[in-house]
């Protein structure tokens, strides 16, 4: 596997964990503590700091590849030589 394939799978299993976990504190009834409310603003800030990678992965990957120029593909440019050293 890729590590671009890695990275996407684990950002979506934190997002997935992220929102779980709060899931669990709203329905638990721990999110009305303060010690739940600041557990859940954790873990939404982590999946959000996921989410906004996985979009900018995504829309770099939806991006068409740049080009290389045109001087560098052309083979017939003579090559430079080093300068001869002398003592």
């Amino acid at each position: 596997m890729s590590d671009r394939g890695f990275l996407f799978l684990f950002s979506v299993l934190m997002i997935a964990a992220g929102v779980a976990c709060v899931a669990y504190l709203v329905v638990t009834g721990q999110a009305a503590t303060v010690d739940g409310l600041f557990l859940a603003l954790t873990a939404l800030t982590l999946a959000a700091g996921f989410a906004i990678y996985l979009v900018y992965m995504i829309r770099r990957a939806m991006q068409p590849a740049k080009t290389a120029p045109a001087a560098a593909k052309s083979p017939a440019s003579p090559a430079a030589k080093p300068a001869a050293v002398q003592s």
